[in-house]
């Protein structure tokens, strides 16, 4: 794969040394080596991967669409593979780091549930570690991409913050002192599935109410689509756009429009915009943070969402006028920071998996002396 990885001791040492990775990850970045990593994205429909160094920089990225025999954990495990070896022919890659959307465990080595894939307690850590022969890591999406934008991104400088990802559904990330707070299981910042409405819209989750139901880009189209639906008079102009057919309606299309001037397209961002910020004021007088941080492909829309957040934000804040109100950024990394955060985050194990290897060698080359005495 690379001269790094020929030199690779394989064995429970790789084991024991990813166990000890710990939580103080900003002390710890500061004193990563400066190698290239690989940071791996992986979704319901694509898998990006890409060559990243010490300043966030991507030196080359590769993308492949999901497999359709996704319901085989080996069949992605193939893909992320051939990704990895791909790229390590032109770069030496020391780590590899995967942003996986679902549920991770506290180790970050199994992805305990994803909703895309058919991933249950699935050990992905370990099953690519023994086939890359590099030290794998494996985070939530969220979490990496939260990583990235504090590091390099809009986030820069803030020391609590909550990152909040807008796509089909809602997700989230939260960092505290410059390290990702995962909670005790693994799987914190579900944002999406607070509960804002009593018996509201039915969640895939199980739930009735759940936020993502109301500010989210499923919320979003599914607005548009029964307007158009119901050949509201509002709803004319993207009824024409896709020609009548109303399932070719998406979030991006409610975004041009809006862009452009529609009317209704304009109001659905708006109310969507309005859940955002009264969102973003519970999670403020829960968390308290200095910065949040609107990442995904919803937040796109720019001011069109986020101006209306703020104004709901700072309407419905408990205790406004009388405490500072917190930041709120539109993320800057665009769909790369889950891969970015990804391979800077695998940084920090490939520092503690190079040390020990470096220990190893060593006591190794200290036996060989004594063996020739």
């Amino acid at each position: 794969m690379s001269t790094y990885r020929d030199r690779v001791h394989r064995g429970s040492a790789r084991a024991t040394v990813l166990r000890t990775v710990g939580t103080r990850e900003r002390r710890s970045h500061l004193s990563a080596p400066r190698v290239p990593t690989v940071g791996i994205d992986i979704g319901g429909t694509k898998v990006m991967a890409g060559v990243v160094d010490a300043d966030g920089m991507i030196l080359e990225k590769v993308r492949t669409e999901t497999p359709d025999k996704s319901k085989s954990p080996k069949v992605v495990e193939d893909v992320i593979t051939e990704l990895v070896l791909d790229l390590s022919d032109r770069h030496d890659v020391h780590a590899v780091g995967i942003g996986a959307a679902g549920w991770v465990d506290a180790e970050r080595s199994t992805v305990l549930f994803a909703p895309h894939l058919n991933w249950r307690n699935e050990p992905l850590r370990d099953r690519l570690a023994g086939r890359l022969a590099v030290p794998v890591m494996v985070d939530n999406d969220a979490n990496t991409a939260a990583w990235a934008e504090w590091r390099f991104g809009a986030g820069r400088g803030e020391d609590h913050l909550v990152m909040i990802t807008l796509g089909t559904g809602i997700g989230g990330a939260i960092l505290e002192d410059g390290a990702v707070k995962r909670g005790k299981y693994g799987v914190a910042g579900e944002f999406g599935h607070m509960q804002v409405v009593p018996a509201g819209h039915r969640c895939p989750c199980g739930n009735r109410g759940c936020w993502e139901q109301y500010s989210s880009g499923n919320a979003l189209v599914r607005e548009a689509r029964e307007l158009a639906a119901a050949d509201s008079p509002v709803a004319y102009n993207i009824i024409d756009r896709v020609g009548g057919r109303v399932t070719d309606i998406t979030g991006p299309l409610i975004t041009e429009l809006a862009r452009e001037g529609d009317a209704m397209c304009v109001e659905l961002l708006q109310d969507i915009g309005q859940w955002l910020g009264v969102g973003i004021a519970n999670l403020a007088a829960a968390l308290d943070p200095s910065c949040f941080v609107i990442g995904g492909g919803v937040s796109a829309a720019d001011d069109l969402l986020i101006g209306p957040a703020r104004d709901a934000f700072r309407r419905t804040l408990t205790g406004r006028g009388y405490r500072p109100e917190a930041r709120i950024a539109k993320a800057q990394l665009g769909p790369e920071a889950g891969m970015v955060g990804a391979a800077d985050l695998a940084r920090l194990v490939a520092r503690r998996f190079r040390r020990a290897n470096r220990r190893r060698v060593e006591r190794y080359e200290r036996y060989e002396r004594s063996g020739r005495r």
